[in-house]
């Protein structure tokens, strides 16, 4: 996607991770991680991939941990007892809960619960081999950090890790998962970088070789590509990528992760050519660890496709974007909003290369998928609009473009802010719109704002500077061929554009 990827888009991307890794792990013992600090969300994403999973005739069982005796073998070892028929189930999951509530308890012991639990891990990967079946277990951040800490063998066999933020707008809503009181003072919607970087310092000081610095590392990355600091983003990517490759070997799939962050980042930067090396190298990783027809793989696809398209190779993106949209359609359903970015992508490519009756039907299944799954103010809802708008303009269609520009604008002013590179685009491309209509004292501001915000959050060789300071030159050339530059303003950018396409060639 072009968008910088927001809170939830991030927690439908780990969740879709989250239910492949559970149904390729039938019949066989795979511990999945799942982290979360919302109790409340936490619920509400488990009850999410188990109806999904039952529809599919997959059973799912809930285990507690038991606060008396902190053992997760014990604990399923009980709940094998009392269910039977789970031990000959083909298809099914255990959720494991309870170990969140260890945290600091006693019991009148020497050794916290807690304490209990974790030695018990330690000794924990042999005992559970006769579990033959996928389990979830659901940690805090602050539990997993411990978890990683005390018992580095068992996080070492885990299957996966899946982290989810509570939403943003949780944040600011009374009762989702915080009392009153703590609803009245909100707590940041986003992760902070300087928090993030002081847990990676004190983390270096007492133990450089922790498990967690990658992921560390990473939710810096993340925290600081929202808040548009590309070159920091790309120093924490890269520590990274280092930290996995270190502890994970060059050809895990954690390895791939990070290589398709720092490519997207490059991309960003339009850094063309080292984010292509990096997206094929995750591509190969995701294939050979996860198959063929992995929703990872289709990602990787779909990235690359999307790198081809900014480069202008065309022809190479295609096939991959319809391999891509093939995979997702197959493994997630025609309604999953990953195949409404596949078909939003190939649209794009459609448009680029002129085929505007194949794109467009494309776009509007997007945007109806979107709308459905997503609700009406989702950013990837004004990516869609924004796209269908352009085709339109291409094809001479202004009038149905001109509100669907206007609506696009408006969600990512609210989503993103009114300063976000994103922004800035959509303001170009209405400021485009106005300009092919004639209505060139409409369409300056647009381009004015949009210069000042890239100029502001962009580095100053990306090609959007400089396309979007030609589009403004073409403008005001207009203007003086039409006679029409008297309707322009005394901005400064505009008044030295009209001295140098007034005076001599």
């Amino acid at each position: 996607m072009d968008l910088v990827d927001d809170v939830a888009a991030e927690n439908h991307h780990q969740l879709r991770r989250l239910v492949w890794s559970i149904q390729s792990s039938y019949g066989r013992l795979n511990l999945l991680v799942a982290i979360c600090d919302n109790w409340k969300y936490r619920d509400e994403i488990i009850d999410t991939y188990e109806a999904e999973l039952r529809e599919k005739g997959t059973r799912c069982d809930r285990i507690r941990i038991d606060l008396r005796q902190p053992s997760l073998k014990q604990s399923l070892q009980t709940h094998v007892e009392q269910e039977p028929e789970l031990a000959t189930s083909p298809a099914a999951v255990v959720t494991i809960l309870g170990a969140d509530e260890l945290l600091g308890l006693r019991l009148n012991q020497e050794r916290s619960a807690l304490d209990q639990f974790l030695f018990s891990l330690q000794w924990t990967r042999e005992s559970l081999r006769g579990f033959h079946l996928p389990l979830v277990l659901w940690l805090t951040p602050r539990i997993a950090a411990q978890l990683a800490d005390k018992a580095p063998d068992f996080w070492s066999w885990r299957g996966g890790v899946f982290e989810f933020s509570q939403p943003i707008a949780w944040a600011f809503e009374p009762g989702r998962g915080q009392s009153q009181s703590q609803a009245q003072t909100p707590s940041s919607p986003v992760a902070d970088p300087a928090d993030l970087q002081q847990q990676i310092d004190e983390l270096l000081a007492q133990d450089p070789d922790s498990p967690l610095l990658g992921s560390l590392y990473n939710d810096l990355g993340k925290a600081l590509e929202n808040e548009v600091r590309y070159s920091e983003a790309e120093v924490a990517y890269l520590n990274a990528l280092h930290c996995r490759e270190q502890q994970l070997g060059t050809d895990h799939a954690d390895v791939a992760d990070s290589l398709m962050n720092l490519a997207s980042i490059y991309r960003l930067m339009g850094r063309y050519e080292e984010a292509e090396s990096l997206v094929m190298r995750s591509f190969a990783i995701y294939e050979q660890q996860l198959g063929a027809d992995h929703p990872d793989v289709a990602t990787s696809l779909n990235n690359l496709a999307e790198l081809y398209r900014s480069m202008g190779r065309y022809g190479e993106a295609e096939p991959l974007y319809k391999r891509s949209l093939a995979i997702c359609e197959q493994q997630l359903g025609a309604k999953d909003p990953d195949v409404a970015t596949s078909l939003n992508n190939l649209a794009l490519l459609y448009s680029s290369i002129g085929r505007y009756g194949e794109a467009e039907p494309l776009y509007e299944r997007s945007l109806a998928i979107r709308e459905q799954q997503l609700g009406a103010d989702h950013p990837d809802i004004a990516q869609s609009l924004n796209n269908l708008a352009g085709l339109y303009k291409s094809m001479g269609r202004y009038g149905e473009a001109e509100p669907l520009y206007e609506r696009s604008l408006a969600i990512w002013e609210q989503q993103l802010g009114a300063d976000h590179p994103d922004v800035a685009q959509s303001l170009n491309n209405l400021a485009e719109l106005y300009h092919s209509m004639g209505h060139y004292e409409e369409a300056e501001p647009l381009y004015e704002r949009s210069l000042a915000i890239q100029a502001k959050t962009l580095p100053e060789n990306h090609p959007y500077n400089q396309t979007g300071y030609n589009n403004f030159r073409s403008l005001v050339q207009a203007a003086l061929k039409t006679g029409q530059a008297d309707q322009l303003s005394d901005h400064p950018v505009t008044q030295e554009l009209l001295r140098q396409l007034s005076g001599p060639e």
